[in-house]
């Protein structure tokens, strides 16, 4: 039977309608993040996009993202790595018995302190059904950017940058926002220019005050300086990862953030495979098939 498979984070809320083999009927979406839904607000939120697909009787839905945090509907604690589709599938939690079910997203620790994701374990697991791997270095970039070292068809460990979250912090609200467009779109040259002085090594705090140099002697303008400091980023946040070692290199995430990846991972010579959405709806339903498999 056909199921309903949801990723709601912070911003969005996005659905699909799965066949048992996988193949997506039919996708919704709305601007309906767990930080838009008022206290108790969950359900009608869930059914005023889902009810007519949830209206046979003993279709289910399995949801994943924020909405399984304790700011989201119900909190569903995190599996502990490593962990593939069956230790997660074990710790899925009830939302309404046998009809809505939350996924528990991964933790992780390394050198003392906690790491956790929510909604990339799903992408991870549906990567690695779309591309037939189970090894391998999976990145998925966001917000709160993601590696995960994949061995046996499991997430073995995994770290979090905040390169997405920093770059919208120093181009809206320090004094970089007066000199560069954020909104502007990806200048390839810019980005690999910043790229590549992030790779000389000089730091991260010095790199980025270039962002501001630049401009008041005029050599880049607002336009490419938005792409040169994501570049700095990138590239600080590619520096401190062990790449030669990633063996096979997946990057699943929105096309306008693989491609910036893509540029940069080229500088040193890979070339990963790349995947978008279709990753969640193959994880949810490799999820969906291991909760239906006996014990």
């Amino acid at each position: 039977m056909s199921f309903v498979a949801v990723d709601w984070g912070t911003s969005s809320l996005r659905g699909a309608l799965v066949a048992d083999d996988g193949r997506v009927i039919e996708e919704r979406s709305a601007a309906r993040g767990i930080l838009s839904v008022p206290p108790g607000g969950f359900p009608e939120a869930f059914e005023s996009l889902f009810a007519d697909w949830m209206a046979p009787p003993g279709r289910t839905a399995l949801v994943s993202g924020m909405a399984g945090s304790r700011q989201g509907w119900i909190e569903a604690p995190y599996c502990p790595c490593p962990a593939g589709a069956a230790e997660i599938a074990q710790r899925i939690v009830p939302v309404e018995a046998g009809r809505i079910a939350m996924v528990p997203g991964l933790s992780d620790e390394h050198d003392g302190v906690p790491d956790v994701m929510r909604g990339e374990e799903v992408q991870i697991l549906g990567a690695m059904q779309l591309t037939g791997l189970d090894e391998g270095l999976f990145v998925l970039p966001g917000t709160h950017n993601k590696w995960a070292r994949v061995q046996g068809g499991r997430v073995t460990g995994f770290r979090t940058c905040m390169t997405g979250e920093f770059y919208a912090l120093l181009s809206q609200q320090s004094i970089l926002a007066r000199t560069l467009d954020a909104a502007a779109p990806l200048d390839e040259a810019a980005f690999l220019d910043g790229a590549a002085r992030a790779a000389q090594g000089r730091g991260l705090l010095h790199d980025a005050f270039g962002a501001r140099t630049l401009a008041l002697f005029g050599r880049r303008d607002a336009a490419a300086l938005a792409s040169y400091l994501s570049g700095v980023l990138i590239g600080e946040e590619l520096r401190s990862q062990p790449l030669r070692e990633a063996g096979e290199l997946v990057l699943v995430g929105a096309p306008a953030l693989t491609r910036r990846y893509a540029l940069a991972l080229g500088t040193a010579g890979l070339r990963p495979r790349v995947l978008g959405a279709e990753a969640t709806w193959a994880g949810l339903h490799a999820l969906h098939r291991a909760r239906s498999m006996p014990a």
